[in-house]
């Protein structure tokens, strides 16, 4: 089917008709959003404890109207953290879902990370489609994208900085002049978008993502290696003919349009509160051995469960998609291709921006794979690509149709739709009328809900402490009565902060030293811990809660016996 005939098939319907129906885009959409508001994918988003101290913290500067410069929530008293600043670098962030709790409670901040997931797997599907993915390959990669990110499917600022990501790479992409890769419908798409986002956005953007979250280190990636790939192919270029110089004078041209972006958007990293303090706290922490090697979200993957082995498969259609390429793929694309293998495999939070580099880069290879596989099996000899005259092989031919389709439902109606109810359900309580619909919530299985019920209603006084990954919910529960002695915000902690706490969390030998430096009156941890089994051995420290999740140990203020 040509261009021209395919432009007649989308027109052939009614216009209210193509503004109603659901895209396939918008089903995404719509059910990622259903599931991760209306199920038990609700509370897993709520998996992390960490969200406790960010709304805890958004509620502080709302509160105050000032960006917070020195802990408020622990209660050390150390000389490893004494007197050190707290850098709140994801405060933007954090001001957002602290006012999302206050005006919704948690349902408001779970239906906000629902609304970024979804909207963003959704427009990478529309993407894989205007990059020459047909249909088939762009949904199969689209759910195991998701899947494989479903690792940190949790509500916390690096969802935000995903979706940083997938706009830095199609701005970057388009004025490479790749973002149609071979399959453009035609290029006067490919100069729309050239036009809509020039490279100026991209500093603009970092003004946000530097005080979103620390994934804005991947942006710097991404434009040195498009840098990179258009100075190759600067060098690359002969010049011999009139084409080649004139190719040569406008790869110059973007290079040097690469860099400028690139010192610019340098530049907007220092529009945060901490100035370029932040960027030295930043390379201290990731370059902290001590800290990326006790940290679990920083460790390697571990292939022996579900969203690593869907990353896992990644991997695999990765090498059949470069297998299968005809030609050689473009330097920036190649490199970033290695960037995202690298990058995922070296720790298990870079899975999620990993997968999503993934499926942009090798959707149009897989595709156009697919494409000689069917003619070849048909035994028609390849005369034309895919979106070149129609092919006779039934399959293409359909999913053809299926992409223009897809492509010519403008409404997304049913998306807003969607957004609107849900919105509105969060807005009366997660309900319905009556019925309640919504319940997001803190997983009494994963964490001390019942232990800290017991607490409050005993008065029980600080300093308390907590394994780090519970830290979060107990500042969010007990903030500002009660302080912390230590969570999950290991920057601020540092080193010899957290291998104390470590040897008290494993009893090694002086591992009561912790307690009494800190003057520990309480103490929640969990059942069938090193930590409980030893304190109710340990004389001085008295059990007053126990159930399957946690035991809560006081003990007189005169200290250990």
């Amino acid at each position: 089917m040509a261009i021209g005939s395919r432009s007649l098939a989308a027109d052939s319907h009614p216009a209210w008709v193509r503004w109603l129906l659901p895209s396939a885009g918008d089903l995404i959409f719509v059910a990622l959003l259903g599931l991760l508001s209306f199920t038990t994918l609700s509370v897993r988003l709520l998996g992390d404890a960490g969200i406790g101290w960010h709304i805890r913290t958004g509620q502080l500067i709302l509160a105050t109207h000032t960006i917070p410069r020195v802990d408020p929530f622990s209660s050390v008293t150390s000389s490893a953290t004494a007197g050190q600043p707290w850098y709140a670098w994801e405060w933007l962030y954090d001001v957002v879902v602290g006012w999302l709790d206050s005006a919704a409670g948690l349902n408001g901040v779970v239906l906000f990370t629902a609304l970024i997931i979804a909207g963003m797997f959704a427009w990478i599907f529309r993407l894989l489609l205007r990059r020459g993915t047909n249909v088939l390959v762009a949904l199969i990669l689209v759910l195991l994208a998701a899947s494989a990110a479903m690792i940190h499917f949790q509500a916390r600022p690096h969802v935000v900085s995903w979706l940083f990501t997938v706009v830095w790479f199609w701005i970057l992409e388009s004025q490479m002049g790749t973002y149609a890769g071979s399959h453009s419908h035609s290029s006067d798409s490919l100069t729309t978008v050239r036009r809509s986002w020039p490279l100026w956005v991209l500093p603009l953007l970092m003004v946000v993502w530097v005080n979103v979250h620390g994934g804005f280190l991947v942006g710097f990636v991404l434009l040195a290696i498009y840098w990179f790939g258009a100075l190759w192919q600067w060098f690359s270029l002969k010049g011999d003919r009139f084409d080649d110089v004139l190719q040569k004078i406008r790869t110059g041209r973007r290079a040097r349009a690469l860099a400028l972006t690139g010192v610019l958007s340098a530049a907007a990293t220092l529009v945060n509160p901490y100035g370029f303090k932040l960027h030295v706290h930043i390379y201290r922490y990731l370059s902290n051995r001590f800290l990326m090697d006790h940290i679990d979200e920083f460790q390697s993957p571990n292939f022996h469960y579900v969203a690593q082995k869907c990353f896992a498969g990644l991997l695999l259609l990765t090498l059949v998609a470069l297998a299968a390429k005809r030609g050689n793929a473009s330097a920036s694309q190649g490199l970033v291709v290695l960037f995202a293998v690298y990058a995922g495999l070296y720790a298990s939070r870079n899975i999620p921006v990993s997968s999503l580099l993934l499926i942009l880069v090798i959707g149009p290879w897989l595709s156009d794979a697919m494409e000689r596989l069917a003619e070849t099996i048909s035994g028609r000899e390849i005369v034309v690509r895919w979106r070149g005259p129609a092919s006779t092989s039934s399959s293409t031919s359909f999913l053809q149709r299926m992409e223009t389709i897809e492509l010519s439902l403008p409404g997304h109606l049913w998306p807003i739709a969607a957004i609107v109810l849900t919105c509105w359900i969060a807005a009366h309580g997660g309900k319905l009328g009556a019925r309640p619909l919504m319940d997001a919530h803190f997983d009494a299985k994963r964490f001390p809900v019942h232990a800290v019920d017991y607490l409050e209603k005993q008065d029980v006084q600080g300093p308390l402490v907590s394994p780090d990954y519970w830290g979060g919910y107990l500042i969010y529960r007990f903030y500002p009565r009660v302080r912390m002695v230590v969570d999950d915000r290991h920057d601020f902690y540092g080193e010899e902060f957290l291998k104390s706490y470590l040897k008290m969390m494993h009893v090694q030998p002086g591992w009561g030293d912790f307690l009494q430096q800190h003057q520990v009156h309480c103490v929640v941890v969990p059942k069938g811990s090193a930590l409980a089994n030893i304190l109710l051995e340990t004389p001085g420290w008295q059990p007053i809660y126990s159930d399957d999740a946690a035991v809560t140990f006081v003990r007189p203020p005169t200290g250990l016996q």
